[in-house]
Parts: C-alpha cells; sequence; structure tokens
C-alpha cells in the first residue's frame, strides 16, 4: 500500500507540475465567431454564417509554433440555387499550418499571424436538414491575424480576422458544378498555454 501511494503521488506531482524547459510549449484553443461568404457559392447567394473551432498548438522557437485541430461552419442560402430552393451549406473539416505570436514589449498585448491549410468537405442541406450533397475532402488554405491579450498565466484571448478558401466539386442530380467557398471570419478564440 505505501508503495502505491508513493507512486500515486509521484504521478500526480509529475501530471501537475511543468519543466521550466517545456513551459507553455502547449496550447488548447477553443474559436467561434461569424463567417461572411465573399462571394456566391455556385448560384447560391449566402447568408451571414456562424463557425467554431477547436485548435491545438506546440511552439517549437520561442514565438513559432505549428497548429492543427478541427472546425465546423454553416451558413445558408434564400431563394433558388443550384442546390435547391432554401439550402444550407456545410463546412467541416480539418485545420493545420504555422502561427507567429509575438508580445509588444513587456505589456500584456501582442499579436499573432497564422498561415496554412485545409482539409474540409462541403455539404448541402435541404430544408428538412437531409444532406443532398457532400464534395468530399479536398485541400484550400487560410491566412489569419490578430491582437492577443494575456488574461492571466496561462489565459489567452485571441480576437482576429481569417480568410478561407476552398475549390470543390459537388455533384447534384447527376449535374457536376464547380464551387469556390471564400469567405472571411471575424473570430474571438480563447487559448490555454501549459
Amino acid at each position: 500500500m505505501r508503495y502505491f501511494f508513493i507512486t500515486f503521488v509521484g504521478a500526480l506531482l509529475l501530471l501537475i507540475s511543468t519543466p521550466t524547459v517545456a513551459q507553455d510549449r502547449f496550447g488548447v484553443e477553443l474559436r467561434v465567431g461569424p463567417e461572411f461568404a465573399t462571394q456566391d457559392l455556385g448560384n447560391a447567394n449566402l447568408n451571414t454564417g456562424f463557425g467554431s473551432e477547436v485548435v491545438f498548438s506546440y511552439r517549437f522557437l520561442s514565438h513559432l509554433g505549428a497548429y492543427g485541430g478541427w472546425g465546423y461552419g454553416r451558413m445558408s442560402a434564400d431563394g433558388n440555387s443550384f442546390a435547391g430552393t432554401d439550402i444550407d451549406v456545410e463546412e467541416t473539416g480539418y485545420t493545420f499550418g504555422l502561427q507567429f505570436i509575438h508580445p509588444i514589449r513587456t505589456s500584456r498585448y501582442g499579436y499573432f499571424l497564422r498561415a496554412g491549410g485545409i482539409y474540409n468537405h462541403i455539404e448541402v442541406e435541404n430544408t428538412d436538414g437531409d444532406i443532398t450533397a457532400d464534395s468530399g475532402h479536398g485541400f484550400g488554405w487560410q491566412i489569419g491575424a490578430g491582437p492577443v491579450i494575456t488574461l492571466g498565466q496561462n489565459w489567452q484571448l485571441m480576437p482576429g480576422l481569417r480568410y478561407r478558401s476552398l475549390s470543390r466539386d459537388i455533384e447534384i442530380g447527376g449535374l457536376n458544378t464547380d464551387v469556390d467557398l471564400t469567405y472571411f471570419t471575424a473570430g474571438v478564440g480563447i487559448m490555454r498555454t501549459f
């Protein structure tokens, strides 16, 4: 019983302590915000949508790191389009790339820059919520930037703008349509580092 207790306390101390060499190298971020299409999807005029994302990051240099995660976005289109009447367009998939986070002098403020790719697919849903088309996954790209506000030890608020672009083919009723989903997001992320 004594060895179990010593092992348990030792493991617990290892889990709650962070070595100074690797301090704050890992991060987990939750990002949400509105999405604004920059062009029609096929002939569907997209309304303002909403998206969310979970991103994991690893800082391998003092200000440079890699990130990867999963995201979901949804926009609607009113009226008739290549995919039917009053459709919803969902984009889901993976995000990855490099990020640069730099403080401004010794203040709690800084900025971030991100550039990378996405591996997403586009689903079209009818008014009943049934999926009528799925583009399959494909690669696109994204860039983003914004301020960083340190809220306390290990917490950062990261509002920012991002631009994304994804080109896919969607087949509906035997007709193949080439679509480009391009949009800006004005999101807010909160990141926990450890």
